[in-house]
């Protein structure tokens, strides 16, 4: 006989890992980061590992296959402007601040929709399976919001990731407050309490950017009437349709906001506890390195070795001066750096971040800010140095300095100076490492993990269909639910009441006047 204990945890493993029903799901990710499809790739390997039956359209087909998991078309190198896994180089024009949400709306959206275009794509909408049929759909929120079409296409509920804190036009998807009063969007490099100024700065660019989005948007109303039919629905209805939708972010991160039920945050979904081991001779290098080290990345998308020289001569003087503190750097093309790399420095084209990151002798994180290492460092509780740029990477680093676990440099003045005034805060301050480690223990703190969280919600609405979840608010306009029409009839009720009541003053007036007038003429007669 099994303690009661043994057998009741037996028992909620199995009613994790084994669902009442087995669903099947089309899994659509047209974006080909590989840093977001960390998040995305982990969903759908979970669901798969639970018994639902997915099938997945992306760049990253897996390498071994698993049970239920099914690559049933894979983009790697189908479009010409696509590469197999988008890199830029420091100071990219498209990246720039200016720029990215018009790169993020046409190269990473209307161009994007044009991998419905595929033979294999086109053959799936026109005749979708039906043994079993598709039970949802999940799609990832970036830029193209055309393949949210493919929920009211096969009737089934929508599921939309972000791999970010929720991008200010996903908002109005699913009627979620977004009140720029208080709630600093992703774009706006803003966070905790806002003064007179930033409030108004938070929401003149919360107007812009919700505009520029939709005006750059506007185009992929014709891509889905192009690849769905000319009955399809709109953009703006499709958009709507959107049963729930999952949050990179965290309230201990990313601080205290209102949700609606159909928008969940799963913010370190993407960790994984049990990290790809190290490489044996990266393995020994950490081991022996008994002073500490630092770990330099700035991401899959940015090419270290295109910084400028004198950036990549400045990063090199000062990680010399940490000595005998040694450096990991994740370099794709070591060759490609200007020659004098300290000796203290390790280069790695590519390297398990979670597993260096989880090591005992780690004393530090230089990242560019990108959400996903951001987290895995809060995790892990490791300080970091932050040089933000572009998206959101600027607010997640001030995040992490306004908590205490981060130093900010900015990407132009990225100097020797800079840099070292940076390392001697974090490493030599212990309080940047106790409030790291403050910071892990409340982003670890949930009643489920963010993975189990996801797999619930997920299940929940393809259980009870796609308006189980749907706010009142997604049937309003924007007037209606800033309550412009009630403060209108409330401000015309006032000035109607004031009108009556100035009427009814003159009337009031000339009454008593004209008594006062009749009363002095006839003192008059009697006199």
């Amino acid at each position: 006989m099994l303690p009661l204990s043994v057998l009741s945890t037996l028992l909620v493993v199995l009613s994790i890992a084994s669902p009442r029903e087995a669903y099947r799901i089309l899994a659509v990710f047209p974006f080909n980061g590989l840093s977001h499809y960390a998040m995305l790739g982990r969903l759908t390997e979970e669901l798969a590992a639970r018994g639902h039956r997915v099938d997945v359209v992306s760049h990253y087909p897996l390498k071994k296959p698993r049970p239920n998991y099914n690559d049933i078309i894979s983009l790697a190198g189908t479009i010409p402007f696509l590469k197999n896994n988008m890199t830029y180089e420091f100071g990219t024009k498209e990246l720039a601040d200016d720029n990215l949400i018009h790169t993020l709306a046409t190269t990473f959206g209307g161009d994007l929709c044009d991998l419905m275009d595929l033979p294999k794509f086109r053959e799936l909408i026109k005749n979708p399976p039906q043994d079993p049929p598709y039970d949802a759909v999940i799609v990832e929120i970036f830029g193209s919001t055309c393949y949210l079409a493919l929920g009211q296409h096969l009737k089934v509920p929508v599921v939309a990731v972000v791999t970010s804190p929720i991008w200010p036009w996903a908002n109005d998807m699913v009627g979620n407050p977004d009140n720029p009063a208080y709630i600093p969007h992703v774009f706006s490099g803003l966070s905790g309490r806002l003064n007179f100024w930033q409030r108004l700065q938070n929401t003149l660019s919360l107007w812009g950017v919700k505009l520029t989005f939709a005006h750059y948007t506007a185009d992929q109303n014709d891509k889905i009437k192009k690849y769905f039919g000319p009955r399809a629905p709109s953009l703006d209805e499709v958009q709507r349709d959107v049963s729930l939708i999952l949050v990179n972010s965290h309230h201990s991160f990313n601080g205290i906001r209102p949700f609606t039920p159909a928008v969940v945050e799963v913010g370190g979904m993407h960790v994984r506890e049990n990290a790809t081991p190290l490489q044996k001779d990266l393995q020994k290098w950490l081991d022996d390195s008994t002073d500490g080290f630092v770990f330099m990345s700035f991401g899959s998308m940015l090419k270290l070795e295109s910084f400028p020289r004198e950036k990549l001569l400045a990063i090199y003087s000062s990680l010399a001066k940490l000595a005998p503190i040694r450096v990991i750097v994740k370099v794709a093309n070591a060759t490609e750096l200007a020659p004098g790399l300290p000796s203290n420095v390790f280069t790695v084209p590519w390297v398990p971040q979670m597993a260096v990151l989880q090591h005992k002798n780690i004393r530090a994180f230089v990242t560019h800010g990108g959400l996903m290492g951001t987290m895995e460092a809060i995790h892990c509780g490791v300080p970091m140095i932050g040089v933000a740029m572009f998206g959101d990477q600027a607010q997640n680093i001030e995040l992490c300095v306004k908590k205490n676990m981060a130093v900010s440099v900015s990407r132009d003045e990225l100097t020797e100076k800079n840099l070292d005034a940076a390392f001697n805060a974090v490493l030599r301050d212990s309080s940047y490492m106790k409030a790291a480690k403050e910071m892990s223990a409340k982003f670890r703190d949930r009643p489920l993990s963010a993975i189990d969280t996801a797999i619930f919600w997920v299940e929940y609405v393809t259980r009870n269909g796609r308006t189980s979840l749907r706010s009142p608010a997604v049937d309003l306009t924007w007037w209606q639910v800033a309550l412009l029409d009630v403060y209108g009839v409330l401000l015309l009720a006032v000035i109607l009441a004031l009108y009556i009541l100035k009427v009814i003053a003159k009337k009031a007036v000339r009454v008593v006047i004209g008594s006062d007038r009749k009363m002095k003429l006839r003192t008059k007669k009697k006199e």
